[in-house]
C-alpha cells in the first residue's frame, strides 16, 4: 500500500526535523490499541522495509486489567499486521482506581503504565519507544498543563531520558487525527475500544471537548495553536510564581 503523499511528507518531516530514527536503533512500540498506535506500527513496519537505515521493532500492549477482552482484541490487530509483539497482563488499572478513592486515577494508570514501558526497554534492550500522539494530542496537552497544572508545556515530538540511554518518539506528530482515520481505514485496521471507566470523564476528555468546540467555530485555530507552541516569546511571560 502506498500511503498518502501528504500524510508521508508530515511523517517523514517529523522523523526528519527531530532525528527520531538511526541505524541500528531498536524501537519498542506503545500499542495501546487505539487506531493511532496501530497505524504507527503498520508505518514503522512499512519505512523499515525502504528506509535506507535498520532498525528493529517490537509492539508492546499492555493490558490494564479492565477486562473486555482487550489483549486478544489488540493480538489480533497486531497478528493481521504480522508485527512481533509481546502482550503483557497487568493489574495497572484496578490498582489506580483504588488509589485515592479514583480521584486520581488516571494520573496512577499512566505513572504505573509508563514506568513498565520504561523496564521493559531497559529490559530488552531498546533505546526509543515510539508513541502514537498526534497534532491534537500535542494541543490537548499543552492546554491540560496550562489549565490543571499550572505550567506552559506539552509533548516534544522526541524526548531523550535517563542521560541518553532511552528516547521517546512521536513520528505521528505532525499528523492531525483525521489523516491517522483515513490510513486506518484504508488498512483496514480496527481500533479497540478503551475499557477504562474514566476514559470519557478524565481531564484530557473535558479538554478534547473545549477545542473541539472551538475548532468547530474556526478550523484554522488548530493549526495556529500548533505552530505557537514552536513560536514562544520567553520576555513577554510571567517570571516568579502566585502572580494575579
Amino acid at each position: 500500500m502506498i500511503i498518502n503523499k501528504n500524510i508521508n511528507r508530515s511523517i517523514g518531516q517529523a522523523m526528519h526535523t527531530y532525528e527520531m530514527l538511526a541505524n541500528g536503533d531498536k524501537v519498542m512500540i506503545a500499542v495501546s490499541g487505539g487506531i493511532d498506535s496501530l497505524v504507527l506500527t503498520w508505518i514503522l513496519d512499512n519505512w523499515r522495509r525502504k528506509a535506507p537505515i535498520d532498525y528493529q521493532i517490537l509492539a508492546v500492549h499492555l493490558d490494564m486489567g479492565f477486562g473486555d477482552q482487550e489483549s486478544q482484541l489488540v493480538e489480533q490487530q497486531l497478528h493481521r499486521l504480522k508485527i512481533p509483539y509481546l502482550i503483557e497482563q497487568t493489574d495497572f488499572g484496578k490498582k489506580a482506581m483504588l488509589a485515592e478513592d479514583g480521584k486520581s486515577g488516571c494520573f496512577h494508570c499512566a505513572r504505573q503504565r509508563r514506568k513498565r514501558l520504561f523496564d521493559l526497554a531497559a529490559e530488552k534492550g531498546f533505546s526509543k519507544i515510539a508513541l502514537g500522539h498526534h497534532k491534537e494530542d500535542i494541543i490537548e496537552t499543552f492546554f491540560i498543563n496550562l489549565m490543571y497544572g499550572g505550567n506552559l508545556s506539552t509533548m516534544v515530538p522526541k524526548q531523550i531520558l535517563f542521560a541518553g540511554k532511552l528516547a521517546l518518539i512521536r513520528p505521528l506528530a505532525f499528523l492531525e487525527k483525521k489523516q491517522i482515520r483515513s490510513l486506518g481505514e484504508e488498512l483496514g485496521v480496527t481500533a479497540v475500544a478503551n475499557p477504562c471507566p474514566l476514559s470519557e470523564k478524565c481531564q484530557r476528555a473535558k479538554t478534547r471537548a473545549l477545542l473541539e468546540s472551538i475548532y468547530q467555530k474556526d478550523p484554522a485555530i488548530k493549526s495556529t495553536i500548533f505552530t505557537s507552541l514552536g513560536n514562544v516569546k520567553p520576555d513577554y511571560l510571567l517570571t516568579g510564581t502566585n502572580r494575579t
